[in-house]
């Protein structure tokens, strides 16, 4: 019996030894505070939705890099064409509606049935024609595009728009900017 006891003991023993190794080798993988630790690549889609329109505040709109033209009286100017250092490319602009009716950007959304939003500029890509390369708009882990969303104008009225790309090649420095049922642009790449 007191054998049984014993092993009983040991067994006990063991099993706490590792839950508090478990416990301590957590608290060292999250910092020791825990929480745990954020990593830039896995903040939300609409955390990095809200990190690149608060970079929207520091675009110059008055700067016009290219127009866009559509349909209806609606343009895309594009005021900033950005490559940071991360690998990304920002492209920051403002869509006026001059028409008669309301826009809806549902023509500017990609043809990919895990995007929600039914008024985005998903559909958007960067081409090095050089290159012979097409970027898309990037996702992020939910399938949510890095843009805008819900884009809709009322007649006479402009709205804020961005769109994150994967960046080309350092050497690229010129790219063609198309929107769905826009015209294209030709952009200058800017380093930020």
């Amino acid at each position: 019996m007191s054998s049984l006891r014993g092993s009983r003991m040991s067994v006990r023993s063991a099993l706490l030894a590792v839950l508090v190794a478990s416990s301590l080798a957590l608290t060292a993988c999250g910092g020791g505070d825990g929480k745990p630790e954020e990593n830039e690549g896995q903040k939300s889609s609409s955390e990095q939705e809200t990190q690149v329109q608060n970079s929207s505040a520091e675009v110059d709109t008055g700067k016009v890099l290219a127009e866009l033209k559509g349909a209806n009286g609606v343009t895309l100017t594009v005021h900033s064409v950005v490559r940071d250092a991360d690998g990304f490319v920002t492209v920051h602009g403002t869509a006026k509606n001059e028409g008669s009716v309301s826009f809806s950007a549902a023509e500017w959304r990609s043809q990919e049935n895990a995007i929600r939003s039914k008024s985005s500029i998903s559909g958007a890509s960067l081409v090095d024609k050089e290159g012979k390369k097409r970027y898309m708009v990037l996702r992020d882990t939910d399938g949510q595009c890095l843009c805008s969303t819900g884009i809709r104008v009322a007649s006479g009225g402009s709205s804020p728009i961005f769109a994150q790309f994967p960046a080309p090649p350092a050497s690229v420095t010129t790219v063609e900017l198309n929107v769905p049922s826009m015209s294209p642009a030709i952009v200058d790449l800017a380093e930020g």
